[in-house]
């Protein structure tokens, strides 16, 4: 990316920023129909699952039952304008046959295509 992309992809940010309340969290309407939301959300499942291999090995290696989440759909979204773009989704994701709820954060930063999966845990609602 040239010098001045990435200078106007951080003005933007900058004033969106700004137009945003100074990075406070933005709820995100019409979050099943959002398809980038929604691919945040399986892209969340994946990389706690890949995080997870080797919990799941040994599970299935002992007998136990898969603890492997097969993602549903995000139901609930912000985002929040920090050094790029953190989401914060609420997920529905099956496990062992039982939909439960997981909260995940999900740093992005577009001008270097980058996603990073900050947090991921069961929902306290």
């Amino acid at each position: 990316m040239a010098k001045a992309e990435v200078v106007i992809v951080l003005s933007l940010l900058l004033v969106t920023t700004v137009v945003d309340g100074l990075g406070g969290r933005m709820r995100i309407n019409d979050v099943k129909k959002n398809k980038e939301v929604q691919e945040l959300g399986r892209f969340s499942v994946e990389e706690y699952n890949r995080r997870s291999q080797g919990r799941l090995r040994f599970s299935l290696a002992n007998g136990g039952p898969s603890t492997a989440l097969v993602f549903s759909q995000v139901v609930g979204a912000e985002k929040q304008v920090v050094a790029g773009i953190k989401y914060y989704l609420e997920i529905k994701a099956m496990q062992g046959g039982v939909t439960k709820t997981f909260e995940s954060v999900v740093l992005v930063k577009p001008w270097v295509q980058s996603k990073d999966l900050l947090k991921f845990s069961p929902s306290t609602h």
